[in-house]
């Protein structure tokens, strides 16, 4: 009998890993199709054979391949670089604080990036989109470094301060607009969340902020398995749980500003998809974080293609159809009795 039980956690284990290996193969499948019909598709209808010619050997000269090398092509980069950030930003905040409701927007981040846009717009007359990232990312940090200083690394009271940051902040973010039309007219575009008026300088300003939030974030992903059961146990493991949530309140701050910064405030992306990486690959974290790192993008890039298809001659912008997206699962969330903790 003792032979048994030692011999199935490895069968166990085994299995699981090649469930994980499966789930991020069909996940990368998904993406590429994505990224090709991000390529595709759009606006304008582009014959595929221009669009393959415009990725191997552009001729800035035709019409067609220039709209795909210029702004499709930045758009899909934009898109892939906003999702991995989202995706892991929400998966970290997930496990952090063992909400399953929470996303970066709960710790304040999002508030702390509009008021200062809003501030740079009315004060300093920022107007350009690569002024706004430096804003974006400045005010997500400014607003996390507050939140786990008061929170204290403690779940609930992360929580209650960054709904604290945000009820505090909003209500200034509004007191500027009211009173400058002009500030309002700018920060409008930005605020609706949106992967256009970027180029990939952008991408390239931001990758380096990128790259370490991704390392940070698998490197957690086996001590957010400990903190999932609990501080007491954590401790009892051997892991430093203060060090644990510090350096995932790093990692967070990274990606949740890098995303902020090249598309805005977009709603729900990092709220949906750890639960969908959860519900792929099971609890394990070691699973959830490449899952996730993969779902991110597939969900703002395919919200990003919808919108510029489902209105003839316009566009909708990705944050508005990505909140259209995340609505269902976020009520199915709400009213599924199992999901009260992670």
């Amino acid at each position: 009998m003792l032979t048994s039980v030692r011999a199935a956690p490895p069968a166990a284990a085994r299995g699981s890993v090649g469930r994980g290996i499966l789930v991020l193969a069909g996940t990368v499948a998904v993406l590429s199709l994505v990224v090709l019909a991000s390529l595709a598709f759009g606006v304008r209808s582009i014959d595929p054979g221009e669009v393959w010619q415009a990725i191997v050997a552009p001729d800035l000269g035709d019409a067609d391949q220039s709209v795909v090398v210029r702004l499709r092509i930045p758009r899909t980069v934009i898109g892939l670089a906003a999702g991995i950030a989202l995706g892991l930003a929400g998966t970290l905040v997930q496990g952090v604080t063992r909400n399953p409701i929470a996303d970066p927007g709960l710790l304040g981040l999002n508030s702390g990036a509009s008021l200062a846009i809003v501030l740079g717009i009315s004060l300093a007359g920022i107007t350009s989109p690569y002024g706004y990232i430096w804003l974006a990312f400045a005010g997500s940090a400014a607003a996390a470094a507050i939140v786990f200083t008061v929170g204290r690394g403690e779940p609930v009271r992360l929580a209650l301060v960054g709904a604290a940051v945000t009820a505090f902040l909003t209500p200034m973010i509004g007191l500027v607009l009211l009173r400058d039309t002009e500030t309002f007219n700018e920060y409008r575009f930005w605020a609706v969340g949106s992967l256009t008026g970027r180029d990939l300088s952008t991408v390239a300003d931001l990758l380096p902020f990128l790259l370490a939030g991704v390392v940070l974030a698998f490197a957690l992903a086996h001590r957010l398995n400990l903190l999932a059961l609990g501080d007491d146990v954590a401790k009892a493991l051997g892991q430093n749980v203060g060090t644990t949530r510090g350096v995932a309140g790093a990692a967070i701050v990274l990606l949740s500003g890098v995303a902020t910064a090249l598309a805005g405030p977009i709603a729900l992306v990092g709220l949906v998809v750890p639960h969908a990486a959860r519900r792929l690959v099971g609890s394990d974290y070691r699973w959830i974080v490449p899952v996730s790192l993969v779902l991110g993008p597939i969900m703002l890039l395919t919200a990003d293609v919808i919108g510029r298809l489902v209105v003839p001659n316009t566009e909708l912008e990705a944050g508005v159809v990505a909140a259209f997206l995340g609505a269902p699962v976020l009520i199915a969330i709400a009213r599924n009795r199992k999901v009260a903790g992670l």
